[in-house]
């Protein structure tokens, strides 16, 4: 950080420091507005405090109990004069608490969620009069986020609302090398062990799945080896197998045409091969009860032989869990499965830029929105994405050739992983308001087998996926009313269809309940949201 900057920033602390000590602060958000002989004139007044709610990522809550205890954070205190009280959700319960705390009367200054989950979308949300519309708040007290958006239009559309509205301080990610890091991975010591090669059709699949249930690979005696794990928490951008037919778990476009993924024929073509697989022992029994953490032990506990995973929290940190601990430990990403060798691979998990309407929303409670966005602007300056992504130099990163690089209490941690030692200084291995930067993966995904599922899961072309699209606040009530309806059902027949507790045959009539919920209703929405976001 520069000096002239950091005298600004200390500035502004010690001013805010000795206005809460004169004056005390506002009852409501612990924003003190500066002495007129010490603010310019047209200022927004200057922070002292301010609530922040967000869910407490799980990277951080392996050895955290708040962002509070981040070297990020306490930097940015140190920088900035602001201290942030974080309002954290239970794990696990972020949505439902979201939805208690948003109907409250008082709200937090600063909400930071997925706002494409508001019902109705980040729009309504604001008509809602629950958060504010930024745009011109941005415009004046946001330089950096600002000039990031000019240069980047791209990015800029996909932030916006349909309307226009810039509803959040938003996560980016900062180079399209950020945009792929889920797939399928495989034991490939146990791979070699059957010496077969890496499987490329479903019926190459097959083969190699048979095998693994019929090896004992952990030598303990025991049928225990699980070939497969797919839940349906995994089928998020049709990975892997369902994407294989062509469709997916939710809404996808062919040439601008919107079709809903789980009534087609393809996904019962998909629900058959899993059934198959299920009936044969392929599959792993309890896939509809196994949690992340029942996951996780299945992997480092040298059960699993393939399942969904990310090349960070995934290949990274399981081949670190189980260092020196079995023998030969290997995973590797899997090429997304066709039918016939040579098929045009269709979807993949890649992301956008901008994803899953994740934003630091200001709330209509903050008393100051102003200096609240200079202060969330912050993390835009060239100074901002080095703290959010390499943490504080001489702490958890050293400078060598003009390039941070992790220290090796990140990258060699004696007591934890390394997606968790990264999480207690930064957040680049998560997400949040910043711009991701590509040097902290091209380090967090360091192992050959790291960065080769970049590329590996980088293949598919992607071009059924939908944009983010958002219903207009008129259709949205409906819409959340259909989806809600038909997701609920649809995700209970999953698993009815896969274990066989619902027969195949009965697929036209799941199918025609689908319709009868209003599923065609919903399509043409998503098909208007299309349209528009196409003229964004």
């Amino acid at each position: 950080m520069n000096n002239v900057r950091r005298k600004r920033w200390l500035a502004v602390g010690t001013t805010a420091m000795l206005s809460l000590s004169i004056a005390g602060c506002n009852s409501n958000t612990g924003v003190q507005p500066q002495s007129p002989d010490k603010q310019k004139a047209g200022e927004p007044p200057k922070l002292q405090s301010l609530t922040y709610w967000v869910g407490l990522a799980s990277n951080v809550a392996a050895t955290l109990k708040s962002f509070g205890d981040m070297t990020v954070y306490q930097e940015l205190q140190k920088r900035t004069g602001v201290n942030v009280a974080f309002q954290h959700p239970p794990v696990g319960q972020e949505k439902d608490q979201f939805n208690l705390m948003i109907t409250g009367g008082k709200l937090p200054d600063v909400i930071e969620y997925g706002w494409t989950g508001y019902p109705g979308g980040p729009e309504k949300a604001i008509k809602d009069g629950k958060i504010i519309k930024l745009n011109d708040i941005i415009a004046n007290h946001a330089p950096n986020l600002k000039k990031i958006l000019d240069a980047n239009p791209d990015w800029k559309k996909q932030i916006v609302t349909d309307e226009g509205s810039i509803y959040g301080f938003p996560f980016l990610r900062g180079d399209d090398y950020l945009l792929v890091s889920n797939g399928i991975a495989l034991r490939k010591d146990w791979l070699d062990k059957l010496n077969l090669k890496m499987p490329e059709t479903l019926n190459d699949w097959h083969t190699v799945l048979t095998a693994a249930k019929n090896s004992d690979f952990n030598g303990n005696g025991k049928p225990d080896e699980i070939p497969l794990l797919i839940a349906k928490g995994d089928m998020g951008g049709a990975i892997p197998f369902l994407g294989t037919f062509g469709v997916n778990y939710d809404f996808y476009q062919i040439n601008g045409k919107v079709s809903f993924g789980p009534t087609q024929p393809e996904y019962k073509q998909f629900l058959t091969l899993m059934n198959q697989w299920y009936k044969e022992g392929l599959l792993d029994p309890d896939f509809a009860v196994t949690d992340s953490k029942l996951k996780d032990a299945k992997v480092t506990g040298n059960q699993l032989f393939a399942t969904v995973m990310s090349t960070g929290s995934g290949i990274g940190n399981y081949t670190s869990l189980v260092n020196n601990k079995i023998p030969g430990f290997k995973l590797v990403a899997a090429p997304f499965p066709v039918i016939n060798k040579g098929d045009k691979k269709l979807w993949s998990a890649k992301s956008y830029n901008y994803s899953g309407g994740i934003a630091a929303a200001i709330s209509t409670s903050n008393a100051n929105p102003e200096a609240t966005a200079k202060w969330l602007d912050y993390a835009y300056s060239d100074e901002g994405k080095m703290l959010f992504n390499f943490g504080v130099e001489g702490v958890s990163y050293k400078m060598e050739k003009g390039n941070p690089i992790y220290m090796d209490n990140i990258m060699n941690p004696k007591d934890t992983s390394m997606a968790y030692a990264m999480a207690r200084h930064v957040r680049a291995n998560f997400n949040g308001p910043f711009v991701q930067d590509k040097r902290y993966m091209e380090q967090y995904a360091a192992l050959p087998e790291q960065k080769e599922s970049i590329m590996i899961w980088s293949e598919p072309t992607n071009e059924r996926k939908l944009p983010q699209v958002t219903p207009t606040s008129s259709e949205s009530s409906k819409f959340a009313s259909i989806m809600n309806d038909v997701n609920t059902y649809k995700d209970e027949m999953f698993n009815k269809f896969i274990m066989g507790a619902e027969p195949l045959d009965n697929f036209d009539k799941y199918a025609k309940t689908i319709e009868s919920m209003g599923i065609q209703e919903a399509i043409k929405i998503q098909q208007a949201a299309l349209e528009r976001y196409n003229k964004r």
